[in-house]
């Protein structure tokens, strides 16, 4: 597996590249890559470091697992290509902000509009085999993604990151509060959203309110 990341982010993350369990989740990764069709394709991998550096980042919007349907994940957690059905959990998210921001609900549900903003996109797995969920879990992407989570806490503030969900808001004990903001609400899956704890979370509006608090341009969701 090669590790096609941008070099600002290679700066931060190069001790975890060194460790040993990195080295054992390339070689699984590699393996897996070989002999099952897995998502997203290899170059993408790494797509949430792709749009902007650390220095450049805002948010942070942690996901669980990439999609595992035929052309749906390209490296970003919730974003799916131009041109495809929105998943569940997508629109979700997309009528929130409709109801929070005003913005119109949009055609695409490729959100590499937001990442170029400085939302950091991130999966805790960053691979996984198709139409088997979770197939990647526990193989070391979650010590590796859970380090990126630290090492942004330690080196930058007033970042703002959204945790939706149960999964997500136990990375909050990876957070320094006193520096960093954190947004919590239920997921925007059907299941959660069905039972009132995704709708009315103002999360967008939220964000924006303390970015521009520190000076910063709000991001167009």
């Amino acid at each position: 597996m090669e590790v096609r990341i941008d070099p600002s982010w290679k700066h931060l993350l190069q001790e975890e590249f060194d460790k040993p369990y990195f080295g054992q989740l390339a070689e699984f990764v590699r393996g897996e890559y070989v002999r099952n069709p897995c998502y997203p394709k290899g170059s993408e991998i790494f797509a949430a470091f792709s749009h902007c550096s650390p220095r450049e980042l805002k948010a942070v919007l942690i996901g669980q697992d990439p999609y595992h349907g035929p052309g749906q994940a390209h490296g970003l957690c919730f974003s799916v290509r131009d041109g495809l059905a929105h998943p569940p959990s997508l629109i979700n998210i997309f009528k929130e902000i409709e109801a929070d921001t005003g913005s119109a609900y949009p055609e695409s549900g490729n959100l590499e509009r937001w990442a170029k903003q400085g939302v950091l996109l991130l999966n805790a797995t960053l691979t996984v085999r198709a139409s088997e969920a979770g197939s990647h879990q526990n193989k070391g992407w979650e010590t590796f993604t859970d380090a990126v989570i630290s090492r942004l806490s330690e080196t930058r503030s007033g970042l703002v990151f959204l945790l939706w969900g149960g999964f997500a808001k136990r990375k909050a004990g990876l957070i320094h509060k006193g520096r960093h903001h954190i947004l919590q609400s239920g997921h925007p899956s059907p299941l959660s959203a069905n039972r009132g704890l995704w709708f009315g979370n103002r999360h967008f509006s939220q964000a924006n309110h303390i970015l521009e608090g520190q000076g910063k341009q709000p991001i167009r969701w």
